[in-house]
């Protein structure tokens, strides 16, 4: 398919498509395709929490200005949402008050009976759980600090709670897929899907904008000879991030791409504003000098552009229909 890059299908001039809600810094795994290990280190990291305040100013200027533009809010990113102490809380207000559909990503490590059952009376849409391995050997090696069988006896007892109570909310699993794994991936669907999740996800791996530096170093290599297209993320979404910040890059762990104070500016107004118009631009003319976070980065191959493949946004709009 030939694109013109721009806005189009699920993409809005008005307002973003995703809204991205990265709720914390903290983190249990060392995931060998994350930062986190390295950002833990650096003077960026101080175990931030979200202030629930601007939780809740996102939520209400998504119902105001989102309808017919936000296709959902999506907890993830940095950190592991489930150690914010009022993430129940903040997820149950963002199922009562945004009108958009709500998703979680965690790494199921600590999804015990009591918090499945949190998760589920709030309303919550739907549960990613990043699992990234269907062997035990496999998951020590990619997600470090963590256990397969303590993941998967919690995905089983989050399934059975589901069906016990007829809750509606989706159950996905998904899966970086990479060098260490990728011997696994058939195994790990069919697997998953026999259990009667909503959905498998199989990533395709990125460097987190060159945020792991062995994976930059080999994808940079393999685009010597391809063309730079735009990347999707600026026509897509924006990330509120634990500082209280809002950036236009979700894979951004050194602020590279922090636009605003969410306390002194919104949502609407940024995506409208020349900040963003000036990003879009950059992209659009593959000229980055200003822009050098993102001329930096080789993960703009990564993102699909509507119709160009099945996207994990297609994947949660078919489910928002169920």
């Amino acid at each position: 398919m030939s694109v013109e890059y721009g806005f189009y299908d699920r993409l809005s001039a008005e307002f973003p498509s995703q809204i991205i809600v990265d709720v914390t810094e903290v983190c249990n795994l060392a995931c060998i395709h994350c930062p986190h290990p390295e950002f833990k280190k650096s003077e960026h990291y101080a175990k931030r929490y979200l202030d629930v305040e601007l939780h809740r100013k996102m939520v209400d200027e998504v119902r105001e200005h989102g309808k017919g533009s936000t296709q959902y809010i999506r907890y993830t990113s940095n950190g592991e949402p489930l150690v914010h102490p009022l993430i129940y809380d903040m997820l149950e207000y963002a199922v009562v008050n945004s009108g958009v559909f709500i998703t979680l990503t965690t790494n199921g490590t600590i999804l015990k009976e009591k918090r499945i059952e949190k998760l589920l009376s709030s309303g919550l849409h739907m549960i990613d759980i990043s699992i990234d391995a269907h062997t035990q050997k496999t998951y020590g090696t990619v997600r470090v600090n963590g256990d397969l069988a303590v993941t998967h006896a919690n995905i089983h007892k989050l399934l059975e709670i589901k069906r016990r109570i007829n809750a509606k909310t989706n159950i996905v699993v998904s899966y970086v897929e990479q060098p260490e794994n990728k011997h696994e991936t058939e195994l790990f669907e069919a697997y998953w899907n026999n259990q009667g999740v909503d959905g498998v996800v199989i990533r395709r791996l990125h460097s987190a904008a060159g945020g792991v530096q062995s994976i930059a170093t080999g994808m940079r290599a393999s685009q010597s000879t391809e063309t730079r297209y735009p990347c999707l993320y600026p026509w897509e979404r924006i990330l509120l991030n634990p500082r209280g910040e809002l950036a236009f890059c979700p894979q951004d762990w050194v602020h590279g791409s922090v636009l605003d104070n969410y306390q002194d500016v919104s949502i609407r107004a940024l995506w409208k504003g020349e900040s963003y118009k000036a990003l879009r631009e950059a992209h659009k003319t593959n000229t980055f000098s200003c822009h050098q976070f993102c001329g930096q980065c080789p993960d703009w191959a990564q993102t699909r552009w509507p119709g160009e493949g099945r996207s994990y946004a297609d994947m949660v709009q078919e489910l928002a229909v169920k």
